[in-house]
């Protein structure tokens, strides 16, 4: 059984995110808001982390999973970005864009798409999520909570709670989510090649 926090949408507690970052650091899944729907996060150094997350969504191991960062600098981290990629970058975080960058060696092999050795990054613009980012001091791995054989989002946590309540250790509830997914950008392309598009709007980052 779940978990379950009432967090302030713009003011979450410390308190509520502590305990909910001390069960990401124990291996547990935690539902949690973004600026375009609810995500299953979990920690990124956590070697069931990947497998979790694709069984709870019933995905195979080319879907590309997402590392959450708190910011620019970690995405440097755990993705080669060269000087054109960051100007892009820099322009459209935070927000609700999700890009394909080729892995860094911190990136573990599992995470990572098998045959292109590529990830999906962003950094969202919710507050709730972000203080989550910092509570956990750590960049989570993270998949739209998006039942298996389905389309939509969950939006509601007494839902999610019905729907994956079993397998997860815990869901921050503020409240509904746009429910748009993000703009989907794969950077390693030149030019950049827009996979999808979502909240995210590409006139605002030169794309349109």
């Amino acid at each position: 059984m779940a978990q379950l926090f009432n967090l302030h949408p713009a003011n979450p507690q410390p308190r509520m995110l502590k305990q909910a970052a001390e069960l990401l650091r124990n291996g547990g899944i935690i539902a949690a808001p973004t600026d375009s729907s609810y995500a299953a996060v979990a920690q990124l150094d956590d070697k069931s982390a990947a497998s979790g997350l694709r069984a709870l969504r019933g995905l195979d191991d080319r879907h590309h999973l997402t590392v959450l960062c708190r910011d620019l600098t970690e995405i440097a981290h755990f993705a080669k970005v060269d000087n054109r990629q960051y100007r892009l970058l820099k322009t459209a975080t935070p927000g609700a864009y999700t890009f394909i960058l080729e892995a860094t060696k911190e990136i573990p092999r599992r995470v990572s798409h098998p045959s292109r050795r590529t990830i999906g990054i962003r950094v969202p613009n919710h507050p709730v999520m972000l203080a989550l980012l910092e509570a956990a001091q750590t960049p989570l791995l993270s998949t739209t909570l998006i039942p298996k054989d389905e389309t939509d989002a969950l939006n509601d946590a007494e839902e999610i709670d019905a729907r994956f309540g079993s397998v997860l250790a815990a869901i921050l509830d503020s409240g509904a989510c746009p429910r748009t997914p993000t703009t989907v950008i794969d950077l390693v392309e030149d030019p950049p090649l827009v996979v999808r598009v979502g909240g995210g709007d590409l006139a605002s980052i030169g794309l349109a």
